[in-house]
């Protein structure tokens, strides 16, 4: 948990490890889940989340609504996202920067930490999300 930490400071702060034009197998799930997400697809939404959300979630509409509730409120509404950089960890988790222009044009930068699930595919574990400076357009 504190590597995770360390490595969300590095790449917020520094640009990261990983930059890529080319798409990566998880960010089409970070895209689902943020589409979902925006839509008010609850179960598509938990359905891309890990099987720990899954399990704790057995009502997809008290996930999103929890979403809401936790200040994550600018992914849900985000006008747009773009990836930043990436780090794959030695534990196979993928920690994967997420940029966002908000519903106020307000800019935010969210670290997506993903693992590749057997069976299921990319699913997430978790986000953490900050206010940058800046507008979007």
């Amino acid at each position: 948990m504190v590597r995770f930490f360390v490595v969300m400071v590095l790449l917020l702060s520094s640009g990261g490890m990983g930059l890529s034009q080319e798409a990566t197998p998880w960010q089409a799930t970070v895209t689902g889940q943020i589409e979902a997400l925006h839509s008010g697809d609850a179960e598509v939404a938990l359905g891309l989340a890990s099987g720990t959300f899954r399990e704790a979630y057995t009502d997809p509409e008290r996930f999103l609504a929890d979403v809401k509730r936790s200040g994550y409120g600018p992914i849900v509404e985000a006008r747009s996202h773009s990836f930043g950089a990436y780090e794959k960890t030695e534990s196979g988790v993928v920690l994967q920067v997420v940029k966002l222009v908000g519903p106020d044009l307000d800019l935010y930068e969210a670290v997506y930490q993903l693992m590749d699930e057997p069976g299921q595919g990319w699913r997430v574990l978790g986000v953490v999300l900050r206010k940058v400076p800046g507008r979007g357009a």
